[in-house]
């Protein structure tokens, strides 16, 4: 009893999208300092205080839609909308996650507390409401990444550039529309909307927007590989060779949502696709041997 008691209040940390947070070592990555033992442990720090934070952020929205997603065919099996973990002790573990990610990333520094604490209300604004409202659900959770990369500079001091900023961004929106396309698809099926926001969304407008989502981030990172100027910074004119790797990603995970109907949670897919394993490993290591070696 008390084994499946521990198991569930695990599973309500979501611990698999504790993922999302290693773009806050990106930072560090592109600015040839990954080797750096001290800057790699502050990094390291910063994500297991983010991961805290994230981690209360997903109880608060899983107490606060524990009613909806009691409707809901695959959320209804999450703990506290399947009643195996109550409200109260749901709550108690929230608060006391986000009090200690709080006091971590004011351990780390001022800068990394304002980001959490940004972080933590763009979120609360998103469970409460923004998350109804099409377009700018997506935006929010593409600002979240956007964040954990600001994270991760002002944590190790690094620079942040500002094409890392972008193709955050643009990476995360088209990941985004990929869950909406799932939670479209998912009320199409049901004949009920799995979400408000769902109404401002058509199939047929995402795998547009998605398509041309795809199309400016691809551009976007071949233009950045062949910048003179970062040809200069990395001292290589090669990093377009990686392209290949994004764009064999990007097809991929359009391929699993669109043409075999699966799950869209980038998250989930890439934990069970070797394809796309291999693509994200097989980037990691060409610009790493690039820009090291």
């Amino acid at each position: 009893m008390v084994v499946a008691v521990m198991r569930d209040l695990f599973v309500l940390l979501r611990p698999k999208q504790w993922t999302k947070n290693l773009f806050i070592f990106l930072p560090l990555f592109f600015s040839l300092q990954f080797h750096q033992l001290h800057l790699l442990a502050k990094a390291g720090l910063a994500f297991v205080f983010f991961c805290l934070l994230a981690s209360a952020v997903y109880i608060f929205n899983d107490y606060h839609d524990r009613e909806e997603d009691r409707r809901h065919p695959r959320k209804r099996a999450r703990p506290l909308a399947a009643g195996r973990v109550t409200p109260g002790s749901a709550a108690v573990g929230g608060v006391l996650l986000a009090a200690g990610g709080l006091l971590g990333a004011a351990y780390i520094g001022l800068p990394m507390l304002g980001m959490s604490l940004l972080y933590l209300a763009l979120n609360i604004a998103y469970t409460l409401k923004l998350k109804h409202v099409a377009l700018l659900d997506v935006f929010v959770i593409a600002i979240g990444f956007v964040i954990r990369i600001i994270v991760g500079g002002v944590a190790t001091g690094g620079r942040i550039y500002p094409w890392i900023i972008v193709m955050t961004f643009l990476l995360a929106l088209f990941l985004a529309m990929g869950k909406r396309r799932d939670d479209v698809r998912l009320s199409l099926s049901s004949g009920e909307p799995s979400r408000r926001s769902v109404g401002g969304y058509t199939v047929d407008f995402i795998d547009g927007s998605m398509v041309a989502l795809a199309a400016v981030t691809i551009v976007s990172y071949i233009m950045y590989t062949m910048s003179p100027e970062i040809a200069a910074k990395f001292g290589t004119g090669h990093l377009y060779l990686t392209t290949v790797f994004v764009i064999l990603g990007i097809l991929r995970y359009l391929q699993l949502i669109v043409v075999e109907q699966q799950s869209a949670d980038p998250v989930e897919i890439l934990w069970k696709d070797p394809f796309l394993q291999v693509s994200l490993i097989g980037w990691i290591t060409m610009f790493g041997l690039l820009i090291y070696l």
